[in-house]
C-alpha cells in the first residue's frame, strides 16, 4: 500500500473505497470524555455589535440556551475555531478518537459521538438512494502543518490560506469534522460543484437532521476566511443543527455572536 500527503490534506490510499468496522483506533486513549465537556467560559451575547451581516437571518423568540457548552474549551461539542480563535493548547488531539464503519477513501476517525451519527446519516442516505463517502476527518496539528505546507508551495501562502486553516486552527483538529465525498462523481470532490451532485444536494438539505453544520457556506467568505466547501461538515449536535437550521443562520460566527474573520489576526 503506497501512502502519501496529497493536496486538500488527504493520504492517496489504494483501493480508493474502503469499509471498516466501527472500533476505537490503536491511538485511543483509555479514557473518554462526554461528549458534554465541562463547563468553560460560554459564548457572548449573540447580539454583540456588528457580529452578524444584515443579511443574516434574526432568531424569533426561543428558549434555545446558547450557553449549554462552551465556545472556547477544545473538547467541547460546541467549540468555535476560526483565524481568531486557535484551539488552546494549540497542539490539542481528542482522546475518544474512534474509526466509524463507512466508505471511505482514508482511514476515517472522528470522536465517537461523531463517528456514531455518522454512520447514522450515511446509512440514512443510503436509504435515500445516496452513497456518502468519507474523504478526511481528524488531522493533528502536525498533518494540519504539513498540508498547508504543501499548499502554500503550490498556489502560495493567500492562496493557501483561502483554503487551508493553518495547524491549532482547523475544526479537523477537534475531531468533529469530516470532508464528505460523491461516490457517483469522485472528480468534484473538494469542488464546489460538490453542491450540485446527489451527495451534495442531499447534506444540503438533511444533515442538520443528523446533527451536523455546514461550517464554511456560500457567499460567507468575509465571515469564516473560507471559500465555499460544500463538502465540509462539522459535527455540532441535533440541539444545535437544528437550531441553526430554524433560525437560518449560517455560520458559527454568526450564531455565537463572533466576530468575522476574513484573515488572520
Amino acid at each position: 500500500m503506497v501512502v502519501q500527503v496529497s493536496r486538500r490534506g488527504l493520504l492517496a490510499i489504494t483501493p480508493a473505497l474502503v469499509l471498516v468496522g466501527l472500533a476505537g483506533c490503536a491511538s485511543t486513549p483509555k479514557r473518554a470524555p462526554a461528549s458534554g465537556s465541562p463547563p468553560a467560559r460560554t459564548a457572548p451575547p449573540s447580539s454583540a455589535a456588528g457580529s452578524q451581516p444584515s443579511a443574516t437571518p434574526s432568531p424569533s423568540a426561543s428558549t434555545f440556551d446558547r450557553t449549554a457548552h462552551s465556545i472556547d474549551d477544545p473538547r467541547s461539542l460546541w467549540v468555535v475555531v476560526d483565524k481568531h480563535r486557535p484551539l488552546n493548547p494549540i497542539t490539542y488531539a481528542p482522546a475518544d478518537l474512534v474509526t466509524p464503519s463507512v466508505l471511505h477513501t482514508n482511514p476515517p476517525r472522528l470522536r465517537r459521538e461523531a463517528a456514531a451519527a455518522v454512520e447514522r446519516m450515511f446509512h440514512a442516505a443510503r436509504g435515500d438512494g445516496v452513497k456518502l463517502v468519507s474523504t478526511s476527518t481528524y488531522r493533528s496539528y502536525a498533518m494540519q502543518r504539513q498540508i498547508l505546507a504543501s499548499d502554500t508551495a503550490a498556489i502560495g501562502r493567500v492562496g493557501a490560506d483561502s483554503i487551508d486553516m493553518r495547524p491549532g486552527y482547523s475544526e479537523h483538529q477537534t475531531g468533529w469534522a469530516i470532508d464528505i465525498g460523491s461516490a457517483t462523481r469522485p472528480s468534484v470532490d473538494f469542488a464546489s460543484a460538490m453542491a450540485s451532485t446527489p451527495e451534495g444536494e442531499w447534506l444540503a438539505s438533511k444533515a442538520w437532521q443528523h446533527g451536523f453544520h455546514l461550517s464554511y457556506p456560500k457567499d460567507r467568505e468575509s465571515t469564516t476566511g473560507i471559500l465555499f466547501e460544500p463538502w465540509h461538515f462539522r459535527y455540532v449536535g441535533p440541539a444545535l443543527a437544528t437550531e441553526l437550521h430554524r433560525t437560518g443562520i449560517q455560520t458559527l460566527q454568526e450564531f455565537f455572536g463572533l466576530p468575522a474573520t476574513p484573515g488572520y489576526r
